[in-house]
């Protein structure tokens, strides 16, 4: 696996590379975009079930936007992770602790998906109180989350490519 990883990168480097940061450029962006200019925005809609039929959809606009672009991140940065460090090189730590944030991230974002469709499910049948408690700790502490881990994942991705 490791020498197919190795020829992978040796011929494809610039669009691992590419494809790898583009990834992290939708997630991450779509996120800060979603928690600093669309959720703001959405609170100006005085109707409440207006506001979270609005909110319901554009989130799962989101997550349908992202979620290839997670299994793209996922599989290039397997490629490149086991093409150019493992345990014990120096790049290794830099490589695990990548792994380590995005699948955090990656378990975030499914519990994120959970919490959307039950608020959907509450939302249809009527419980508006329980679709807002179930949506409540996305904008205020999940999108944060990732934003914050995915920004620390952006910069020890960086770190790898100056070595």
């Amino acid at each position: 696996m490791k020498a197919l990883a190795i020829e992978l990168f040796n011929q494809y480097a610039f669009f691992l590379v590419f494809f790898h940061v583009l990834g992290a450029i939708v997630w991450v962006g779509g996120m800060i975009g979603m928690r600093i200019a669309v959720h703001p925005g959405l609170q100006h809609i005085e109707d409440p079930k207006r506001r979270m039929a609005r909110t319901l959809e554009i989130v799962r606009n989101l997550f349908v936007l992202v979620a290839p672009f997670i299994a793209l991140i996922l599989i290039t940065g397997l490629v490149m992770g086991l093409a150019v460090g493992g345990s014990g090189t120096p790049l290794g730590v830099f490589v695990h602790a990548k792994e380590g944030i995005w699948t955090l991230m990656t378990l975030n974002y499914a519990l994120m998906v959970v919490r959307r469709n039950r608020a959907e499910r509450l939302f249809l049948s009527g419980d508006l109180a329980g679709a807002k408690a179930q949506m409540a700790p996305i904008p205020n502490l999940m999108l944060p989350i990732n934003i914050f881990l995915g920004i620390l994942a952006l910069a020890l991705g960086i770190t790898l490519r100056g070595f």
